[in-house]
């Protein structure tokens, strides 16, 4: 690989799932035995969860007061936004945050489950739906419930905790938010728009109104975990969701060895699209993903999936990887870590960059469609298909 100044390399990694916090338990996932699945089958029964890890906020949010005006979702996107800035040696520098671009993937702000609860119960009852809504909205919502559902308060509140203080973007739109992110602060530092951005999100899976939201499309897996790849139809969809906060610091090559930066993973391409998957559509597109991203899918690389678990749309990316890179180590990381809808992409690219740079032969996360790798991976491919919508594939190599 040809260096140039604009490359994008990966320099921080703010990690937060179910195996624990920071890149410790997660370097050992990787270069370990199979790894120890967390399920918790009853905060959310009947719906399995990866739930939020014991956490201690004030080891990156200091103050009460902030920790307060937080919802959990926002507080878990500023604590791994403020590991991946510690992790790239950036915290404590202000010239460095000051300066720092910053794109964030963001859902909505947790519900009123009690109201919820209401409306949902007394339409039960009445055939008027749309009037008992307008009733309840107007009589039952807090005024200040609309201020907490901004989806751009994760990068207000790591502005003020953190003191990111260059440009901000906010997307919103489930696992499309994770990759236009992504592929948004990529292109900015390959065109030589920024130098440094912090890219990520966060997300909750014990969230009712999240697990509402997903159950009423009938998505949502029931009783035990099951490997992503052999979920069956009838298991009330597939989907086990899992908490996750993930956040990386990324650079141009000439402004993260100015300042002696470890590097753990150069992105060599970012792709993402939508569109109609009938007809062999969704196929098509990854393959053009693949190809523009730069992936040829030979031995000794492998490929990451976010597969959501939907037993219809994860075979057909099962398939699609099998027959076109039938070479290329095939590791489903949501079977493990669940899916975490916007955080979704960077927690893939997140362990694609850890496992890379520990040189790791990952273990099988899922059985069934993988196999054990017989040495590391120099190339890992990372996909993220959404449960709707959406399409992404990042590209990363190994620095070394």
């Amino acid at each position: 690989m040809t260096k140039s100044a604009n490359d994008v390399v990966v320099t921080g990694i703010g990690l937060v799932t179910s195996f624990g916090v920071g890149r410790v338990p997660h370097v050992s996932m990787l270069t370990g035995e199979r790894p120890e699945i967390r399920i918790d089958s009853e905060i959310c029964a009947p719906y399995p969860v990866h739930p939020l890890p014991e956490i201690d906020w004030k080891d990156q949010i200091p103050k009460r007061g902030d920790q307060r005006q937080m919802e959990n979702w926002q507080r878990l996107g500023v604590y791994a936004a403020g590991l991946a800035l510690d992790d790239a040696g950036m915290k404590d520098s202000e010239e460095l945050v000051a300066t720092m671009d910053m794109i964030v993937a963001a859902g909505g702000g947790e519900r009123d489950i009690a109201v919820d609860t209401l409306i949902a119960n007394e339409a039960l009852q009445r055939n008027d739906r749309e009037v008992l809504l307008n009733e309840k909205l107007t009589t039952e919502l807090r005024p200040t419930l609309f201020l907490a559902q901004l989806a751009n308060l994760v990068a207000g509140n790591i502005s003020i905790v953190h003191k990111v203080a260059g440009s901000s973007r906010t997307f919103m739109g489930e696992e499309g938010a994770g990759i236009s992110a992504v592929a948004t602060a990529y292109a900015r530092i390959l065109a030589g728009q920024s130098t440094h951005t912090l890219v990520g999100g966060s997300f909750i899976a014990e969230r009712r109104d999240i697990l509402l939201m997903m159950e009423s499309s009938h998505a949502l897996s029931r009783g035990e975990w099951a490997p992503l790849w052999d979920r069956p139809e009838d298991a009330d969809g597939g989907m086990i969701m899992g908490t996750a906060g993930a956040f990386l610091v990324l650079e141009s090559r000439e402004h993260a060895e100015a300042r002696g930066a470890h590097v753990y993973a150069v992105l060599e391409g970012v792709e993402g699209d939508r569109g109609k998957r009938d007809e062999g559509r969704f196929e098509k597109r990854l393959a053009r993903l693949f190809s523009d991203a730069g992936f040829e899918g030979k031995a000794g690389e492998a490929v990451f999936s976010g597969a959501t678990g939907l037993s219809e749309i994860t075979a057909r990316e099962a398939g699609f990887l099998k027959e076109h890179f039938p070479e290329a180590g095939l590791r489903g990381y949501t079977g493990i870590t669940g899916h975490a809808m916007e955080a979704n992409f960077t927690l893939g690219i997140a362990l694609a960059a850890l496992a890379l740079d520990g040189k790791a032969k990952v273990p099988v996360f899922n059985g069934g469609a993988e196999q054990a790798m017989s040495a590391p991976a120099g190339k890992i491919a990372v996909t993220t298909v959404g449960h709707q919508r959406g399409e992404g594939v990042a590209v990363l190599t190994s620095e070394k």
